[in-house]
């Protein structure tokens, strides 16, 4: 608990000052009969400031706040006054409803601050920030790598830049550096930027003055159209950025902080989504099973793994790969992230109760042939995925689990009957994500002996399907090591790539979770049945010179334990 001792002075009169204020002007609308309205407890909306010129909401010590539709919420010192009956007339004259509130001075110029945004700048804010084909060519040459950006925007003066040049050049930069998140991290006097690179962070940006963050966490709000002076509750928005023809949209995420609000902006390029099934990281192999079931009229797909583990990207190449004029094929997700042509997305709605099993349920009445839940949660969601595989769909979801095989102890958990389980289920699928060697720097290192020695054992127990012709290490291998370059940020990395196991269910898997569902049981016959796991799968993209074995075990544990 704050000591209040320790808040200074001034800051104590001031609150006494406002509150003294606001208890005068809600004893003077109830002498008057207006309702009463405290702004510093109540959302502002720029639109509705801007209905009123700024010149006559200071003459007449008023201001609109609230907008719906055609209903409009105004504060006023004293409706009294006969400016405030001109405002009000002038309003309805524009079809407005207009309904009047008593509020302090105070009050009234905490949305009078908000005609700073009611400028020639911020007129041009529509909820997209465009970066011409020019301008950002001649970011892409101008910053080679983070570290140049970095070095460049930390030694100039913020003074001298304004919030677009500033927001701008951070977009830029974080589309150049194939960011996925940019964050921004108010601190007591500055504030950090961060880049989201290939699953890692990275320091962009160190020193960025609270003055100028400040201006830019509203400019971030009026694009995403949040509530500017709301800055004690979280608030989620989107908005788009036009950059060389190409529209990107960003989701953002703001939430309130101990030296103020934080923001974590996702990028969402399409780019990202136009991956088919080869372009995954999927071996022959696995290639194959993955055909085989997406041929298949009916069945569960599961794809498990944490958050972040690309589980949504290989299902929609899956989903991509079934697409056509022959196939309806609908998604409920939490959010849709990306747009995906040909194909019905939908969006989970809690105000409007629309759930995952609600959606679900409603789904299945549209005659589709392949749905898409974006995750089981419950057991009302995952009984109906169950019904709908049975009744002739495909359906692909996820499932948080740690690999494929505790997929079925964790639907059991869920409350799922093991006899539902069997026969709904077609295929579970583990997945991570490692990083890519960056091709053009990467540099050939020699296995040494004992190394060779510990892989040669891993591969000679994989199963049969695997190509170990190509794998044979008996006249020694080359891998590749990390080195860094412009093209990579110095990271020696430059892009993810999965890494998978696979859960095939079939008859003798029926038959065994009807006996027992234990993850020891299950283990033994994903072995008889010849499962890859995440870390043999990393291991073969090692000695195929696509990543390292410190990423593997950076996502796997260590290699043979």
């Amino acid at each position: 608990m704050a000591n209040n001792n320790s808040i200074p002075i001034e800051q104590k009169l001031g609150r006494l000052r406002r509150d003294s204020e606001e208890r005068a002007a809600k004893r003077l609308a109830e002498e008057i009969g207006y309702p009463y309205l405290d702004l510093s407890k109540a959302a502002i909306a720029l639109e509705a400031v801007k209905l009123v010129p700024e010149e006559k909401a200071k003459q007449a010590k008023l201001a609109a706040v609230e907008i719906s539709v055609q209903k409009l919420a105004v504060v006023t010192t004293d409706p009294r006054f006969p400016e405030v009956a001109e405002v009000i007339k002038d309003l309805e004259l524009k079809k407005y409803k207009v309904k009047v509130f008593v509020a302090s001075l105070s009050s009234v110029k905490q949305a009078w601050a908000f005609y700073e945004y009611v400028s020639p700048e911020a007129k041009d804010i529509t909820g997209k920030v465009g970066i011409d084909k020019q301008k950002f060519g001649e970011f892409t040459k101008r910053w080679v790598s983070i570290q140049v950006f970095k070095e460049e925007l930390e030694g100039s003066n913020f003074a001298t830049l304004s919030t677009t040049d500033i927001f701008e050049m951070v977009l830029a930069e974080g589309l150049i550096s194939r960011a996925s998140d940019i964050h921004f991290e108010a601190g007591e006097e500055i504030v950090r930027v961060r880049f989201r690179v290939d699953g890692l962070l990275h320091d962009v940006l160190s020193n960025l003055p609270r003055i100028s963050y400040e201006k830019l966490v509203s400019r971030i709000k009026l694009l995403s159209g949040l509530k500017i002076n709301v800055r004690n509750e979280p608030q989620d928005g989107r908005f788009t950025i036009n950059v060389a023809g190409k529209e990107i949209e960003m989701r953002v995420s703001i939430i309130p902080s101990e030296f103020g609000e934080t923001i974590v902006m996702r990028i969402l390029n399409p780019d990202a989504i136009k991956v088919g099934l080869k372009d995954l990281g999927l071996r022959e192999d696995d290639l194959e099973i993955v055909k085989k079931q997406l041929g298949k009229p009916n069945g569960l797909v599961l794809n498990t793994g944490p958050t972040g583990s690309g589980k949504t990207t290989t299902l929609y190449a899956f989903l991509q790969s079934l697409s056509s004029s022959e196939t309806k094929i609908i998604t409920i997700e939490d959010p849709i992230e990306y747009r995906l042509e040909g194909i019905e997305q939908t969006q989970v709605d809690p105000s409007a109760q629309y759930t995952f099993a609600k959606g679900l349920r409603a789904i299945v009445r549209q005659d589709p042939d392949v749905i898409l839940v974006g995750e089981v949660r419950d057991l009302e969601t995952a009984e109906i995925a169950m019904q709908a595989a049975l009744t002739g769909h495909v359906v692909f979801s996820t499932l948080h689990t740690n690999d494929a095989i505790g997929a079925v102890p964790r639907l059991v958990d869920l409350g799922v009957k093991t006899p539902t389980i069997g026969p709904a289920l077609s295929l579970v699928i583990a997945q991570r994500l490692v990083r890519r060697l960056c091709d053009k720097c990467k540099k050939e290192k020699h296995l040494a002996a004992e190394e060779l020695n510990k892989i040669k054992e891993l591969i000679e127990k994989m199963p049969e399907r695997v190509n170990r012709e190509k794998y044979d290490l008996s006249a020694g291998r080359t891998i590749y090591e990390v080195v860094g370059c412009n093209e990579c940020n110095g990271f020696g990395y430059k892009g993810r790539i999965g890494i998978f196991e696979f859960l095939e269910a079939g008859a003798e898997f029926e038959e065994i979770i009807l006996k027992e569902a234990s993850e020891v049981t299950l283990r033994k016959f994903a072995i008889s049945q010849g499962m890859v796991t995440m870390q043999e799968d990393g291991i073969l993209k090692v000695l195929d010179g696509i990543t390292t074995f410190d990423e593997v075990e950076k996502v796997t544990g260590l290699i043979g334990v």
